[in-house]
């Protein structure tokens, strides 16, 4: 139907459409063959770009045809003036008969041809650059894989403690404040996605339920970012104090979006399960290196405190400026405890 159509227009429509749509799909599918190292892609765009010089030089050839005329005119001409006398001399009452006729060699009227090409070129310009744009607007068929979004499934009942702590945040909220879409970036690996998110309404241990603890985690192939918010009566200063006790390494104070914050690394700890015949678990060791960032739940340090914790398998850590920079990101999303 579409190939009827086209044959159906003229010539000086026809030919300029046919290059405006040409040219277009050909650059862009030349474009998209490059940037996704697609050989197949590849050809396809330069079949249709040799189809549009083609028609370039179809174009170019009728151009040369309409100002340089063939000679067969003057041709006729010339065999008209060598025919007998007796047949000239019939001419004038041929003419008389037939003078209100438009004589057989006159020229019709032509169309404007420049005037079509441009009208095709501007009307099917605006069609290709449709074409250009569309990718960058409609959602994408290829299988690159999604990022991990956190559950929004059915809410659980939250423990006691949860009530019982004026504005605490909860691990679905804590999840969706870290897991943003320029977190790979602020962890150095922009090109990574994320694999896994998750969140736990949980209590701090030891303290039999009675401090809400939530927590939310988010996996990449590099690294893996853990947040929790901790609702007891620990400020940060007592918390550095108590680091000096324990393995902590690494120590460093600092201040962050007006609030006593601390810096501090730790060795996370290792798990193997057996799930042979046995069923039989080995004993905890000691897992890959971990950098925690600690930031007061309020500027006066009032008490509680949340934790941004970074580690990989492999034991490399991101500098702190990630975990600086993940903190401005999710601490605004986390309510400042009220003054109790």
């Amino acid at each position: 139907m579409l190939g009827l159509l086209l044959r159906l227009l003229p010539f000086w429509v026809r030919e300029p459409l046919l290059i405006a749509v040409g040219s277009v799909l050909g650059v862009r599918i030349m474009y998209l063959a490059v940037r996704d190292h697609d050989r197949v892609a590849a050809g396809l765009g330069v079949v249709f770009l040799v189809f549009t010089a083609i028609r370039v030089h179809a174009v170019i050839r009728a151009l040369r045809a309409r100002r340089n005329p063939s000679p067969t005119a003057s041709a006729d001409g010339a065999a008209v003036d060598a025919a007998p006398q007796p047949q000239a001399q019939a001419q004038p009452q041929a003419q008389a008969v037939t003078g209100s006729r438009p004589r057989p060699d006159t020229p019709e009227k032509e169309h404007n041809a420049w005037g079509q090409a441009v009208a095709a070129v501007a009307v099917f310009g605006a069609l290709g650059a449709a074409l250009w744009v569309a990718p960058r607007f409609m959602p994408s068929d290829d299988n690159a894989p999604q990022p991990a979004s956190c559950s929004g499934g059915t809410h659980e009942e939250l423990p006691k403690a949860y009530k019982d702590t004026p504005r605490p945040v909860t691990g679905e909220e804590l999840c969706k404040a870290l897991n943003r879409p320029d977190l790979a970036k602020l962890l150095g690996t922009p090109e990574e996605t994320a694999t896994t998110a998750s969140s736990t309404n949980n209590t701090a241990p030891l303290t039999d339920g009675k401090v809400a603890q939530p927590e939310a985690e988010v996996t990449f192939d590099t690294y893996t970012v853990n947040v929790s918010a901790t609702y007891n009566e620990l400020s940060t200063g007592q918390y550095v104090k108590l680091m000096k006790f324990g393995d902590e390494k690494d120590v460093k104070t600092l201040t962050v979006l007006g609030r006593p914050a601390v810096l501090s690394s730790d060795h996370t700890m290792k798990l193997e399960i057996n799930l042979g015949s046995g069923g039989s678990g080995g004993p905890v060791g000691e897992g890959p290196l971990a950098r925690t960032l600690s930031v007061a739940l309020d500027r006066k340090d009032r008490g509680g405190y949340c934790d941004i914790t970074v580690w990989s398998t492999s034991g490399a850590l991101p500098n702190d400026s990630a975990l600086l920079n993940i903190a401005e990101k999710v601490l605004p999303r986390i309510p400042e405890r009220p003054v109790r």
